[in-house]
């Protein structure tokens, strides 16, 4: 066995429940300066906190989000995926909630961003001190909220000006939020790693259908999917949750 490969695997028996990218790693995980996490989110209520799905309460008017990878105090840009509308918000209090979900939001973030309770996916990226993110944020969620629609559009109708008998012309648009997200496990700088990560999976978990895909020359993704339904995604999820890595990703296709 060459050189390369020994210290791959000696990588994955020393720092495989990790995902974050740390000095020791950034030869094998691709670097990334801020947290960035998609998945669905749960939307705070007393009866989550009364049957105890939610360990903590949030004050409903709040712009408060519970995510369990990043400290408390943290700004967070939370991006409903599904119709690109946007808030900033801060991380409270570690709190426990269900695993498969990638944060607990407050009811004001979920109405501000017109979070789909059926399909409640949401990007949340850490706002970095320095960032540009910071200096540009004078522009408000209302500017946006008037240029973005708030439903789908399943059909649109167009006057044809050149036909005398003014007959409307359809034109169907296809609608985007079909279910279809994949899970991402994390992304490698080396293939041989990726393969290797794939392997523990099959080893340590029922899963058997995981995968490598080549994102460029350096970067090789692991991920399990595609899933067409919530709950075949949640149980895959949930069981992968058993190897312990910070950082899973749902992703949609």
């Amino acid at each position: 066995m060459n050189y390369k490969k020994l210290l791959i695997i000696l990588f994955l028996f020393i720092y495989g429940c990790q995902v974050y990218d740390t000095d020791k790693q950034k030869n094998v995980l691709i670097n990334k300066k801020n947290f960035i996490n998609r998945g669905f989110a749960i939307v705070y209520n007393d009866d989550l906190y009364n049957q105890k799905i939610i360990s903590k309460k949030i004050d409903s008017r709040r712009l408060i989000i519970f995510q369990k990878n990043l400290k408390k105090g943290t700004k967070v840009r939370v991006k409903n995926i599904l119709n690109n509308k946007t808030i900033i918000a801060n991380v409270g209090v570690n709190a426990k909630y269900p695993i498969f979900n990638n944060s607990v939001l407050s009811n004001r973030i979920s109405n501000k961003i017109d979070l789909d309770l059926n399909n409640p996916y949401i990007e949340i990226v850490e706002i970095l001190e320095k960032s540009l993110f910071i200096a540009k944020k004078a522009k408000t969620f209302e500017e946006e909220k008037q240029v973005a629609n708030k439903a789908p559009i399943d059909e649109i109708s167009v006057n044809n000006l050149n036909d005398n008998s003014k007959k409307i012309k359809k034109i169907e648009k296809v609608n985007n939020n079909k279910f279809n997200y994949i899970i991402k496990v994390a992304d490698f700088y080396f293939e041989d790693t990726a393969i290797l990560m794939i392997k523990r999976i099959e080893t340590e978990t029922l899963i058997k259908k995981a995968q490598v895909k080549k994102l460029s020359n350096t970067q090789y993704r692991v991920f399990v999917g595609p899933f067409d339904n919530i709950n075949s995604l949640q149980k895959v999820f949930n069981d992968i949750n058993i190897l312990q890595f910070e950082n899973i990703e749902i992703i949609k296709k």
